[in-house]
């Protein structure tokens, strides 16, 4: 089956679970688990061999253990930066006292990976292929990423959860940061104390996760097949299901786990094994270069509503819970209603008849639908007619919107 069929086939909006392939592929600032705690070791020592010591330790069950690698770096780190205050890494002490003196207790060696991910570094290359990226938000209802950077909620505009935040969630339009974001340092989870703290804590947002990976596609991209974070992922939805259900199945079906293969443009999906425990897991699998055939698939799935336009009745109906100024009214008159009023309609389409947008709101469509693709918006611009002389839109303004609208036809 291709790409393309096998997307086809999603009956709700799928879910994107990022890794560090991902940021990697697009990012000039990014690294592996690896090269990250390697570049630390070396900006802090200029010994590469200092690295290659600490690794010795780790070697555990014939590979290397990042999270112990990690604690030591961090305790190094920490240690030598206190004994230095004026050095190489003032900026990183100068962050770490301003926060002590307001109370607030962080690790040096996580300020200093913040700052490493704070800035998005584009590789100019990828440009082409980041707008077939963005394009497919309309359709993404949330985005769970293990990592750092502010590359998701950038290019889709979507709203950052961190930690506890994750369970006071709209789950449309969100990017769960589940191992911390280079915003909140004292969130990073990066060494064996914080993944012990992680597992002890979270486990309402393990819930929350899993219900997301219940009633929705899920689509692992940026990780390979063998990562622990897909194995922890399998594991602990299959301690809460059945392995042989029909729910089970369904799970198995809605997984699509994108692996790299450099240079390769395979468009065809296949079935992979995965064992955990003596559990025999089976998932999709596709190993391709040719993200572009991926990101035109999702970006052309047509389901009933995009995932835009749930963020949006989800918006008003956040409202309506939380009260305050909102006022709830039913009417079976829409012309009764002010321009002013946000309305939820519920009926047939025989019943609803009303297209309307403010300026801005109409504005804002014209510069966005290219990047969405969204034809529903299409169609709804299509009904305006942009008037110069009764507005107060510069000439140059309207004639761009213009230009624009004969492009999209």
């Amino acid at each position: 089956m291709t790409i393309q069929e096998f997307i086809a086939q999603y009956k709700n909006h799928p879910v994107l679970f990022i890794g560090t392939g991902i940021s990697l592929r697009y990012l000039e600032n990014s690294f592996t688990w690896d090269g990250l705690l390697s570049k630390i070791a070396l900006d802090l020592t200029d010994n590469p061999e200092y690295y290659l010591d600490i690794k010795a330790k780790c070697f555990i069950d014939e590979k290397f253990d990042f999270l112990k690698i990690a604690d030591y770096l961090e305790q190094d780190y920490n240690k030598k930066l206190s004994e230095d205050r004026n050095g190489k890494f003032k900026e990183i002490n100068d962050i770490f006292y301003k926060k002590m003196s307001e109370g607030v207790h962080l690790s040096r060696f996580k300020i200093y990976i913040c700052n490493l991910f704070s800035e998005l570094k584009f590789k100019s290359e990828t440009s082409d292929e980041l707008k077939e990226f963005r394009k497919i938000r309309k359709n993404v209802g949330s985005v769970v990423t293990t990592n750092y950077d502010g590359l998701m909620e950038n290019l889709f505009d979507f709203n950052k959860l961190i930690g506890n935040n994750i369970l006071l969630s709209n789950p449309y339009g969100s990017v769960y940061k589940i191992h911390g974001c280079h915003e909140n340092p004292e969130k990073v989870i990066i060494t064996e104390k914080d993944y012990l703290d992680f597992n002890n804590k979270y486990e309402l947002i393990r819930a929350q996760l899993l219900s997301l990976f219940i009633h929705n596609p899920i689509i692992f991209m940026g990780y390979s097949v063998n990562d622990d974070n897909i194995k922890k992922i399998l594991k602990t939805i299959f301690t809460y299901v059945e392995p042989n259900s029909e729910l089970a199945t369904k799970i198995k079906n809605n997984f699509l786990l994108v692996e790299r293969d450099l240079g390769n443009e395979n468009e065809i999906i296949s079935e992979h094994d995965i064992v955990l425990d003596g559990l025999t897991i089976r998932i999709n699998k596709i190993k391709t270069d040719n993200y572009t055939a991926i990101y035109q698939s999702i970006s052309n799935l047509h389901l009933p509503v995009t995932a835009l336009d749930v963020r949006k009745v989800q918006n008003i109906v956040k409202e309506i819970y939380a009260g305050g100024e909102i006022k709830v009214s039913i009417t079976e008159d829409l012309d009764t209603l002010k321009n002013g009023d946000k309305i939820l309609a519920i009926g047939s389409s025989k019943t609803i008849q009303y297209q309307y947008q403010t300026a801005p709101e109409l504005l804002a469509s014209y510069f966005n639908v290219i990047d969405e693709s969204n034809s529903q918006i299409v169609s709804l611009i299509d009904k305006y007619k942009i008037q110069p002389a009764n507005t107060s839109l510069s000439s140059d303004l309207v004639l761009s919107i213009k230009k624009f609208k004969i492009q999209l036809h």
